[in-house]
């Protein structure tokens, strides 16, 4: 039989995921990655002894990229090493309120008494209401593509049963009374590019997922991970191509044909996926195509998460009593994410994600010194036109300085290295529609069948992978949309394998 082969545009998580099902079910797979070094959003900086994880941080379902391993037979611990997180995040308000989040139900039920007692029953209904939508919106539908409207109706029932019609926030009111709690029960599907004032409670499922799986951390740092998946990758005879930016997606007629190259490398390919950003694939990639126009110009109507603002810094000696991941939230909380989300200008206030990964493993700074990114939700290029060549020096020394007078004390004073990513890097080095840090808004009608579908519907052998198609971002959800679309090209070309089918065929090897 004739080998298949496939292209996959972009070497994030999502198209990683994808071109190893791909690779492993008998496709002969390259990947095209326009930046010096894999990952995508996962990028990596080095400088001076400090290691930088440029995006994702937290690890909440490694079983989805345990799978990605064992499809082969192999296993994941033979390529990285995942370090538990403990808590999953440190919560810290400016009135003085801490609050550690972990997986331990009787220190979270300790803490969540001391605050409210009425809200220890609360929590424990609100976590057995997060299982529920796990099971429904990530077990059962989030490797399943949405490609007609009936498939979202056979769906209705059991996501109308769970409320996916309210917000995140109104959810987590229903069962917490206490205003921070209702915050640190909330703030997760920021982390996914989502307003919990608008997102579907169906991401609550984050909770449930960091329950079962925990937190966790690759040793060496998230680029760390990229680097086991390419290895991976490569193991099984897959190519990646580094530097090599696509200018172009062939076609003719219903059909794509390959793609072209900046430097004018041309190849023709059974099957052409796209990792990259959803808007620059059609409206860039497939810019002379009619398929490609009409696409792009649906896609400029839709709403766009926001941008995010990152400080990455290392500093000389150590803060003990900060952990891991630490969520620093401002004086306001609807209100400043409203402004986020709506703009026209950038905030005043800020809340911060605050990455410290040498708590964990202390081998990504050079001895008694700690590596840091600091992050900030800001609004997107389209919700506030600002001047971030400007504006970046002076929003990330206003950050700097927030941290010192409340968390991180004689902080400036102790910085090796900073710099900055700000929403105009992340359209240009990563061609981010409107500089968009998680792609389309993860609200209810941009979800399942009414994204970006895993295949495209009038060009039969494009496909997506990543946070514009469904289940959406972050790292279980990319991941789980590479396993929805290469359900979907197997299926296409004939390789009727299921994961079992794959991983009996390598033990028999």
């Amino acid at each position: 039989m004739t080998k298949h082969t496939a292209a996959v545009i972009g070497s994030g998580f999502g198209g990683l995921a994808l071109a190893i099902r791909l690779q492993s079910a008998g496709f002969q797979t390259t990947i095209f990655e326009a930046r010096d070094k894999p990952g995508g959003r996962a990028y990596v900086y080095e400088d001076q002894g400090f290691t930088f994880d440029a995006g994702p941080t937290v690890v909440t379902d490694p079983d989805c990229l345990r799978e990605l391993f064992a499809l082969t037979g192999r296993k994941l611990e033979d390529y990285l090493d995942l370090m538990p997180v403990t808590p999953f995040y440190r919560l810290y308000w400016e009135d003085g309120y801490v609050f550690d989040y972990s997986n331990d139900p009787e220190e979270n039920a300790r803490q969540i008494r001391e605050k409210n007692p009425e809200d220890v029953a609360g929590y424990e209904r609100f976590l057995a209401y997060s299982e529920e939508v796990m099971r429904e919106g990530y077990i059962k539908l989030g490797t399943a593509p949405f490609l007609n409207f009936s498939d979202m109706i056979r769906s209705a029932p059991e996501l109308m049963r769970l409320q996916s019609y309210r917000s995140v926030y109104s959810m987590v009111s229903k069962f917490i009374k206490d205003d921070h709690l209702r915050q640190a029960f909330s703030f997760n599907s920021l982390l996914v590019g989502g307003s919990p004032f608008k997102t579907s409670s169906i991401y609550l499922l984050i909770h449930a997922l960091e329950k079962r799986w925990g937190v966790s951390f690759p040793r060496g740092g998230t680029h760390a991970l990229v680097r086991g998946l390419v290895r991976l990758f490569e193991d099984l005879g897959g190519e990646i191509r580094l530097s090599a930016p696509v200018a172009e997606i062939l076609t003719e007629g219903d059909r794509v044909t390959g793609l072209v190259t900046e430097q004018g490398w041309r190849g023709e390919f059974d099957a052409v996926a796209s990792n990259a950003d959803i808007m620059f694939t059609y409206g860039k990639l497939l810019g002379r195509t009619p398929r490609g126009r009409q696409a792009a110009a649906g896609l400029k109507r839709r709403s766009f998460s926001p941008s995010i603002f990152l400080t990455y810094f290392g500093v000389e000696g150590t803060y003990p009593e900060l952990r891991h991941h630490s969520i620093m939230f401002g004086r306001r909380y609807q209100g400043l994410i409203g402004e986020i989300y709506k703009g026209p200008e950038l905030p005043d206030d800020f809340s911060i994600y605050l990455h410290a990964p040498t708590v964990t493993d202390p081998e990504l700074a050079p001895p008694g010194c700690t590596t840091f990114y600091a992050l900030s939700p800001v609004p997107n290029l389209g919700a506030a036109d600002l001047d971030w060549e400007t504006l970046a020096p002076r929003y990330s020394e206003r950050i700097l300085a927030y941290l010192e007078k409340h968390y991180l004390p004689d902080l400036r004073a102790r910085i090796v290295t900073k710099r900055t990513f700000t929403p105009f890097d992340f359209r240009d080095e990563l061609n981010a529609h409107l500089g968009s840090a998680f792609s389309l808004e993860p609200v209810l009608w941009q979800s399942a069948y009414f994204r970006t579908h895993n295949r495209d519907d009038k060009l039969k052998n494009l496909y997506f992978a990543g946070a514009g198609t469904h289940p959406g971002a972050g790292i279980p959800g990319v991941v789980g949309s590479g396993k929805a679309t290469a359900g979907l090209m197997l299926e296409d070309f004939g390789h009727r394998y299921s994961d079992a089918d794959v991983s009996a065929q390598f033990a028999k090897a």
